[in-house]
């Protein structure tokens, strides 16, 4: 059979990722854009290459044998952004996973190892592909070698044969050197001709063959090309040789090692699970492999009719609810553990006994549980109110380490040494095969998970009293959990009327779209499809930098973006697409989620998953309702107060992120903004552009604000230059004057860097933790990116304990004051209540005044208001 040799151009194809795809993150905060859209390279290359043997070649340092000829060599590249470095070792293990070969020599580039292996695969029966963003590697071209050249984005691809690069740029595969040699290349510094472009040196080469001929027949040329060339004879022979790829490299891999076999599906998946790749997890349908749990046997009572036994004072209690969606699901089934002993109810005894519902609603019952919020949630659907819970397992987990935060309690149990309990999985099924099995193993589990809870809570409580965390435990987030629970029961009014008016508002309005598109190609094609569209643009309408492929133009966002101003067809798409999505997802989306019975939606709050302490919301994703469009925006007014003359009143935190750095970060002239109600912006453009408060433009203050908020984050120079469309070295630099502005923050970056060394982790205000292993890692990018995470976590995770403490402040107030009003949402830094017309003038002062006194800090919290009759108005 004969081989075929996979060779990739690791760097290379990285970058193209990175820079093809928006950043993205995983639930740990790691940038994963460039490994996903590494993967899909990779997965497609498997899928239509099919190798018997495959390499990845990477770059090995910043110097090669090359700079001992040019020291410039690549002189002119920019810095890695750190937000592709930090990815770079996920990538290394990504091929590790699956099981394909990577490889890297000192003082050699990727392109050195492609070329000797190229090389020695052509002197046998052997089928060889290359695959690569970099031209370059061109001057591999051979009858027995293909090269494909990745294009923008991460799909569409060139294969440079013999013939296909002749039909392309009329030169041979060895004579691609002799072009750069002549012209040069900017991307690796090298200098060739002052002068001379891609179609001289073509028109060169096709006359003379090669530099080194075209130079003994310097004579038959004349004029200002003829003095460029013998001007810089040395210069061009010497970028031929920088260009021309080292094809004897002393490589100790041989061509046999390179067999690939498949990968390493428990590795794959592994890595797929840490990086969040959850559409990948879904196409490999594969279950989890799960260690073999020996079972000891337990006893427990299958209770017929409820008797004064289980209802104690304390007792652990195990409520089964299967489905995510616990709102309205069934629950199948409880089970109680005390001093007494271990009972399984099933779920109609429960429900019908009136002794049951009484213990549950008794405050003075105290009861530990998995998941509180979930339990009141679903029993309150059935008509049971759930009080008196004083420890939830999955909140105390959440707290001692968010990263490992999962809702598996056998997961969570044997890391704590228990091990006498299957994971739901095993038991239940996984997706559409999930259901409950007999009744006897289904009724063993349940007991068994409570008896879980029983066993754990004394170890987790000394945990997070050793921690200094209990406080956060108790007087934060388990009290949230009710609150939370409320919310989501209560829910929000939605006007389905409203909905579906702007439904076929959109509708009308993306008719007349489709309409003037038609009306601007000319014809009547399918907008939705890329190889339709790509065709009225790009050859009817002949706009320009258009890329075909074999399987047509790109027509992506960023490629629209640019040719908006060529031609009118291009907003009119753009705005089709926008308005398209907002109509399928959220219009649409929305309307599949409202409750019958109570025309509302019943959002599900996240309370124990992020690791900076954040709330999410999801069925519906109510904090992302997308509000840059004005279409938008006018989706909030879908959102109602649920009684006649009541209205909607939103508060939000102003510049929270930065109340909250002026005050870790003790900075004076941070803090003396604020407390004199300065603009914060203004004040720092002031500060870096050394300028008056009326000098600073509208651009300052943008630029200001930019690296404000970045700094929060962690901001690099590239993700500033990225966001302002300024090179990186202006972004660099302004960061550079912000850190001299405010010494006192630049202080605090490096002493939580250094405490986080210290101890592994790093704390909010109110001794919320991250763990931060990467802190100490040997490799840079690692290490680098953790040290950002260090830097801001304590910030973001301050104000979200912060918005936290307000719920639980303004509840309680709520109910103090004998108001009417009731919680909606929490959204980022906002919350949103529904209150009756007549207690407005109480709200406004009573709701700032809760939330700016939820933790004193050493500069004052600010709270913007507004109130009316949809959560539109309200804003």
């Amino acid at each position: 059979m004969t081989k075929k040799v996979v060779l990739i151009d690791g760097n290379s194809l990285a970058y193209r990722a990175f820079f093809a795809l928006p950043l993205l993150n995983n639930d740990k905060g790691v940038h994963t854009n460039a490994i996903y859209g590494f993967t899909m390279i990779l997965l497609r290359i498997l899928e239509e290459e099919k190798p018997s043997h495959m390499l990845v070649a990477f770059d090995a340092g910043k110097t090669t044998f090359r700079h001992t000829t040019f020291k410039e060599y690549k002189g002119g590249r920019q810095k890695t952004p750190p937000e592709l470095s930090e990815q770079m070792p996920f990538i290394r293990e990504l091929l590790d996973a699956y099981q394909i070969k990577r490889y890297e020599l000192e003082n050699y580039e990727a392109d050195d190892i492609i070329g000797t292996l190229s090389k020695i695969a052509e002197e046998s029966d052997t089928e060889i592909k290359i695959i690569t963003g970099d031209k370059d590697l061109l001057q591999l071209v051979s009858e027995k070698t293909t090269v494909d050249i990745t294009l923008k984005g991460i799909t569409e691809v060139d294969s440079y044969t013999p013939g296909f690069l002749d039909e392309k740029l009329g030169i041979t595969s060895s004579q691609v050197i002799d072009m750069k040699g002549l012209m040069g290349d900017n991307s690796d510094n090298i200098p060739g001709v002052p002068g001379v472009g891609e179609k001289t040196a073509i028109k060169l080469l096709k006359e003379y063959g090669t530099v080194e001929n075209m130079y003994e027949h310097l004579d038959e040329l004349k004029g200002k090309l003829k003095e460029k060339l013998e001007e810089n004879k040395e210069q061009a022979l010497m970028s031929k040789e920088l260009a021309t790829i080292f094809r004897e490299t002393p490589i100790t891999m041989t061509l046999d090692e390179l067999a690939y076999d498949g990968y390493d599906e428990q590795a794959v998946i592994s890595l797929f699970k840490e990086l969040n790749f959850q559409t990948l997890l879904d196409k490999m349908n594969v279950g989890e492999v799960e260690e073999k749990v020996e079972l000891t046997e337990i006893s427990f009572e299958h209770v017929d009719a409820i008797h004064k036994e289980i209802l104690t004072e304390e007792a652990t209690l195990f409520v089964e609810i299967m489905d995510v969606h616990y709102h309205q699901a069934d629950i199948q089934g409880f089970a109680i553990v005390n001093e007494n002993g271990n009972y399984y109810i099933p779920t109609d005894v429960a429900l019908s006994s009136e002794e049951f519902k009484t213990w549950a609603s008794d405050e003075t019952n105290k009861k530990t549980l998995f998941d509180g919020k979930k339990a009141i949630v679903a029993l309150q659907c059935k008509g049971i109110e759930l009080k008196g819970i004083d420890f939830d397992l999955i909140i105390a987990s959440y707290i001692l380490n968010p990263a490992e935060a999962t809702e598996d309690l056998a997961v969570i149990a044997k890391k704590k040494g228990f091990f006498q309990l299957q994971s739901d999985e095993s038991v239940f099924g996984k997706g559409a095969k999930r259901k409950a099995p007999d009744e006897l193993l289904h009724s063993e589990h349940i007991i068994r998970k409570a008896i879980a809870l029983r066993e754990l809570r004394e170890q987790f409580e000394a945990e997070l009293k050793e921690n200094q965390q209990l406080e956060l435990y108790e007087h934060l987030e388990l009290p949230l959990s009710f609150i939370l629970a409320e919310m989501e029961c209560t829910g929000i009014k939605v006007d389905k009327k409203r909905l579906e008016d702007m439904r076929d508002e959109l509708s009308i309005r993306l008719a007349q779209l489709e309409k003037e598109i038609y009306e601007f190609a000319g014809e009547i094609f399918n907008i939705n499809s890329p190889k339709q569209l790509g065709t009225i643009l790009f050859e009817k309408l002949n706009l320009p930098t258009a890329k075909k492929t074999k399987t047509g133009y790109s027509t992506s966002a960023d490629i629209l973006e640019k040719l908006e101003g060529e031609h009118e067809i291009i907003r009119a798409i753009l705005t089709y697409r926008q308005l398209g999505k907002l109509n399928s997802t959220y219009l649409e989306g929305l309307l599949k989620v409202i409750n019958k019975e109570t025309g509302k939606v019943h959002t599900r709050f996240n309370q124990a998953l992020t690791q900076t302490g954040r709330l999410s919301s999801i069925d519906p994703n109510l904090q992302n309702i997308p509000i840059r469009l004005e279409e938008g925006r006018k989706i909030r007014q879908a959102f109602v107060p649920s009684h006649e003359d009541w209205v909607i009143f939103a508060a939000d935190y102003s510049q929270i992120e930065l109340r909250v750095l002026a005050h870790i970060a003790n900075d004076e002239k941070l803090i003396d903004a604020f407390q004199n109600d300065l603009d914060i912006h203004t004040k720092t453009a002031m500060d870096v552009f050394k300028v008056k408060a009326e000098e600073v433009t509208s651009d300052m203050r943008r630029q200001a604000k930019a690296v404000n908020f970045g700094i929060v984050y962690g901001i690099s120079d590239y993700g500033l230059s990225q966001g302002l469309n300024i090179t990186r070295k202006e972004a660099a630099t302004f960061i550079e004057r912000y850190l001299e502005s405010y010494p006192g923050v630049q202080e605090y970056m490096k002493d939580i860097v250094h405490e986080a060394k210290q101890a592994g982790f790093v704390s909010t205000l109110m001794q919320r933790r991250r763990y931060i292993p990467d802190i100490t890692n040997r490799n840079f990018n690692l290490r680098g990116f953790a040290e950002r995470t260090a830097m801001n976590t304590p910030i973001q995770g301050s104000a979200a304990d912060i918005i936290k403490k307000a719920m639980i402040d303004l509840a309680f107030a709520l109910k103090e004051e004998g108001l009417k009003a009731k919680l909606l949402l929490q959204v980022h830094d906002e919350l949103i209540v529904e209150a009756p017309v007549n207690e407005i003038e109480a709200l406004k002062e009573l709701i700032p005044r809760v939330m700016e006194h939820a933790l004193e800090l050493k500069v004052p919290l600010k709270v913007d208001y507004a109130y009316g009759p949809s959560w539109y108005e309200a804003k």
